[in-house]
């Protein structure tokens, strides 16, 4: 097999078909495989930016982005709303502290 330009390209797709195929399969790697195509979309993003190719690789970048975000909903609300009540709480301990005197 020669290694050509496009056989790359047909390499990658290959390999996500798989990916896909093998995530529709089983239960675990089905699991593992809704985090692995963002994860690699970003990166696929990312270097089609870094390559020169801005417009389709921010729109995958984005996509990518925007599909994590949705898998890990349920860690980042919990993140969020910890971030809120220390937030909060550091508020009231500010005031208090600024409106002693000494």
């Amino acid at each position: 097999m020669r290694w050509n330009k496009g056989n790359g390209w047909a390499i990658v797709l290959i390999a996500l078909g798989a990916l896909i195929l093998f995530g529709k399969l089983t239960p675990l790697l089905g699991y593992m495989m809704g985090y692995l195509i963002p994860i690699l979309m970003i990166a696929l993003g990312y270097y089609g930016v870094k390559r020169g190719n801005t417009t389709l690789g921010w729109i995958v970048l984005i996509i990518g982005i925007i599909a994590l975000i949705g898998k890990l909903s349920w860690l980042l609300g919990p993140i969020i709303a910890i971030g809120l009540i220390i937030l909060g709480v550091s508020m009231l301990g500010n005031k208090r502290s600024r409106h002693r005197r000494y």
